[in-house]
């Protein structure tokens, strides 16, 4: 196995070459000799071991082994403790979902500290199995069949081409030394369930079942790669990117006889569960949205837009005094008072100084917020029916910043000034604001 093992590092992960190495190592089988084969390359190494205070006196007995074998062979070993039932009750999570919480973000905090370049775990093939029974168990898509992956970022499983009857044999030929976790042996887990129950019924039915199995992933893999493939080809027609959204043509998504497992394969990494009602949204009445934890999918008319969901509160209110010249947050703004005016554009207006009382507000709209539009001679208009009249869709609504004196609007920054600060022959004072932003500007022609 070892010049297996070798040949495959050197296919596979040529890059590991001269880097730092973390070995992630619980004490099990698995672990201990991932550690024993890295021990044999020349490579950098040190080990990773969470306590998770799950199992009580045998948590600490894998802690002591350990260390105790890091000892000895003069390997460098870190260790923390986490309180994995105060942790998974706190934040709603399960034993297992709350320990791969606690532990990754661990080793990604060491990789940092220690300026170390990547963490191997000991994930071998019949892992992979279990782990695709699960997902095919619970209902998923390609990318929940294709297993798991041999990278992902800076976790490296070096051990998913072994079986865990090959790795048991390399450590009994090599008088290697390991923990059994006596929660293995139990039922109370999924994971463990398949693998006692379900797995040997597999395996007797056909005894080169993993093997079979292997190839099968194989082709899956290959096939997700073609589907990526397609899939941003499709993108590229279908999908713009503006700023921080993607807007989807729905002419262009409805000529595709397959267009919802595009979505799927765009939307999947953004949180969604919801995709039925995603699937919905492309027939339904614009407005409509569907609300994943950090983003939304709106219908815009003939758009599907995607964005983050704003964490600015809309109730949060900006004030800026008299004096000040120039504002950074929520947008950048810069004050100065001119002599001369200029036409009024997207990003800049001029107004009476001496009309306005400070601290001007800036603020986001309100239902009910009213102004009077430069231009229309005194008559006054709802800030909604303004967002109407210039189609605004509703992200747009969301991200539109008022600037107010006292309870009156000055601007609806990047649409339109007020007709009451208006620069007239009398005035003896002119104030120039300006944005200086990446500022969302919701057309090239508005009219100020």
């Amino acid at each position: 196995m070892l010049s297996i093992f070798k040949n495959h590092i050197a296919l596979r992960f040529p890059f590991l070459e001269n880097k730092k190495l973390f070995l992630a190592v619980s004490g099990g089988l698995d672990s201990m000799v991932l550690l024993h084969l890295f021990q044999q390359l020349p490579y950098e190494i040190a080990v990773l071991h969470c306590n998770f205070q799950l199992r009580g006196l045998e948590s600490f007995g894998d802690q002591d082994f350990i260390k105790s074998y890091c000892k000895t062979n003069n390997i460098t070993f870190f260790v923390t403790q986490f309180d994995t039932e105060a942790f998974a009750e706190d934040y709603k999570l399960s034993t297992q979902v709350a320990a791969r919480e606690l532990r990754y973000s661990w080793f990604y905090e060491l990789l940092e500290t220690h300026k170390f370049d990547y963490i191997l775990t000991a994930h071998h093939a019949d892992d992979n199995l279990e782990t695709f029974i699960i997902n095919l168990s619970r209902g998923t898509g390609l990318e929940g069949l294709i297993g798991i992956p041999e990278q992902n970022d800076k976790i490296i499983r070096p051990l998913l081409p072994f079986s865990r009857e090959e790795i048991l044999k390399y450590a009994k030929e090599n008088m290697i030394e390991w923990r059994e976790d006596s929660s293995n042996a139990s039922n109370k887990y999924l994971r463990n369930k398949i693998r006692h129950d379900l797995i040997p019924v597999l395996k007797e039915i056909n005894p080169d079942f993993l093997k079979a199995f292997q190839k099968t992933q194989s082709y899956l893999q290959e096939s997700n790669e073609m589907v990526e493939d397609a899939s941003i080809m499709i993108y590229q027609q279908v999908a713009k990117e503006a700023g921080d959204e993607i807007h989807f043509d729905l002419h262009q998504l409805k000529k595709l006889p397959n267009y919802k497992s595009y979505l799927y394969q765009w939307l999947n990494e953004f949180g969604f569960s919801a995709w039925n009602d995603i699937y919905d949204l492309v027939d339904s009445q614009s407005g409509k949205q569907v609300v994943a934890p950090e983003f939304r999918l709106l219908k815009n008319r003939t758009t599907l837009i995607l964005s983050p969901i704003p964490e600015i509160d809309p109730k949060e209110e900006y004030k800026i005094e008299e004096n000040d010249t120039e504002v950074n947050f929520p947008l950048r703004l810069i004050l100065s008072i001119v002599d001369n005016i200029t036409i009024n554009s997207n990003t800049t207006i001029f107004v009476d100084a001496e009309k306005i009382r400070f601290p001007m507000i800036l603020r986001k709209w309100k239902n009910g917020d009213s102004f009077y539009p430069f231009g229309m001679q005194g008559k006054s208009k709802k800030v909604s029916k303004l967002f109407k009249d210039e189609k605004l869709s509703l992200i747009e609504k969301e991200n539109t910043w008022i600037l107010c004196s006292e309870d009156q609007i000055i601007w609806v920054l990047g649409i339109r000034q007020d007709e009451r600060f208006k620069i007239e022959n009398t005035s003896n004072k002119i104030l120039k604001i300006e944005i200086q932003d990446e500022f969302k500007l919701l057309s090239s022609n508005r009219n100020i």
